[in-house]
């Protein structure tokens, strides 16, 4: 009975009601827009720079993380590849040697990564084959290669020319190679659109002269949110002259990156709930002033003041509940039109972003959470402040109320 009465006076003054509505709503659907951005751009981060090349966890012979060299390669046995394969949580694995060398074509040369990759495995890893925008794929017994887009473009080369690699080999001799185009790759990152060359690993291992060695395994956890629990496990199942690293700590810079912009949007999402606080709060003040009267004479006329402090709180619930659920229905469409067309950034501000190897894009997250947690957050500040009416109405002296 309480709460159809408290349901009721709720629209006794619609226009109040509304007011306070409009303001939880409004609180929520800009909580989630903000939060549903910010995960959007770390999670389009994360896919461009982790997922689509270096991968979650790393395994390298100890030492390659501080040292990049040839030296700091191992024997690619099937018992590491077991070990790794075997351990609790990884999905999948595929083996990389990695060398910086020279790329040429005519008078164009450009410092490039040249990753040589299992083509099968690699792409149960890394999806690769989903950037491929021209061209075909690897297959094993090839002797062509595939160039980023960027890279490409620098060396004012195409699909089907050939391209000259220069580096150092195993042995400290020049390594030379000429390699055809098979394919060409599109990154969202423009650090990896600019420098990466991939070619198959037994033609990599030929080229750098280090027959059966590698320098990386790239490792994909079950659950990419288990990656540090993953990571865990195969440092505990692998020799020690290994050593497993997870992105953050291939990555730190982007890591902390993204820990800094995480810190700062908790700011102003706090910074946001006050705003929204004193919204509510001077709403509850305006009704406690205009019902004075109204509370003295129900007081006064038998009702217990327990009873009319639950029938408030029922009046505060059922207005936040309500807004908290306009708002999310609000903010639906909104960050689904925001993932579809997100808000790309361009001229100078994009070319800051491409500098820091981002691409300026910043699109919407339609993560379940960022919904529920948003609503939760607001649903609860409007309960803590409908504790003030409810003190308010207990310490009710009904002769004074009803003189208001």
């Amino acid at each position: 009975m309480l709460l159809q009465l408290a349901w009721r006076n709720l629209w006794r003054n619609p226009n109040r009601s509304f007011i306070t509505m409009a303001s939880v709503w409004c609180a929520v659907v800009l909580a989630v827009a903000m939060s549903s951005l910010q995960k959007g751009v770390f999670d389009h981060l994360i896919a461009n720079v982790v997922s689509f090349y270096s991968g979650y966890v790393q395994v390298h012979r100890a030492g390659y993380q501080s040292e990049q060299t040839l030296e700091n390669s191992f024997p690619l046995t099937d018992s590491i590849q077991k070990a790794v394969l075997s351990s609790p949580g990884v999905a999948a694995a595929t083996p990389r040697l990695e060398a910086f060398a020279l790329a040429s074509t005519g008078e164009k040369t450009k410092g490039c990564l040249v990753a040589g990759i299992a083509p099968d495995t690699e792409e149960r890893v890394t999806r690769l084959k989903s950037k491929l925008v021209a061209g075909a794929y690897l297959q094993d017994s090839a002797q062509t290669i595939l160039i980023a887009e960027g890279l490409a473009k620098r060396l004012q080369t195409g699909l089907g020319d050939t391209v000259i690699l220069l580096g150092q080999g195993y042995y400290g001799t020049t390594a030379a190679g000429k390699y055809a185009i098979g394919g060409i790759l599109r990154f969202g990152s423009p650090a990896l659109n600019d420098q990466v060359v991939f070619l198959p690993l037994a033609a990599a291992q030929h080229w750098l002269d280090a027959p059966g060695l590698a320098t990386t395994l790239v490792v994909s956890p079950e659950k990419p949110t288990a990656t540090e629990r993953t990571a865990a496990q195969l440092r505990a199942s692998l020799p020690p002259d290994f050593e497993t690293l997870t992105w953050q700590e291939m990555m730190p810079d982007i890591h902390e990156h993204i820990q800094t912009d995480t810190a700062s949007g908790a700011i102003i999402l706090g910074v946001l709930y006050l705003l929204i606080s004193f919204g509510i709060f001077a709403t509850l003040l305006m009704m406690l002033a205009e019902r004075q009267r109204e509370f003295g004479m129900l007081v006064a006329l038998g009702m217990k003041k327990r009873q009319l402090a639950q029938m408030v709180m029922f009046e505060s619930v059922l207005i936040t509940l309500t807004g908290c659920l306009f708002g999310i229905l609000v903010s639906i469409p909104l960050v689904w039109w925001l993932k579809e067309h997100p808000i790309r950034i361009t001229g100078e501000m994009a070319e800051v972003y491409e500098k820091f190897g981002f691409e300026a894009i910043f699109p919407a997250s339609l993560a379940p959470s960022i919904f529920w947690n948003q609503a939760l957050a607001v649903l609860i500040i409007g309960l803590l402040l409908s504790l003030y009416p409810i003190v308010k109405v207990l310490f009710l002296k009904p002769v004074d109320a009803m003189r208001a």
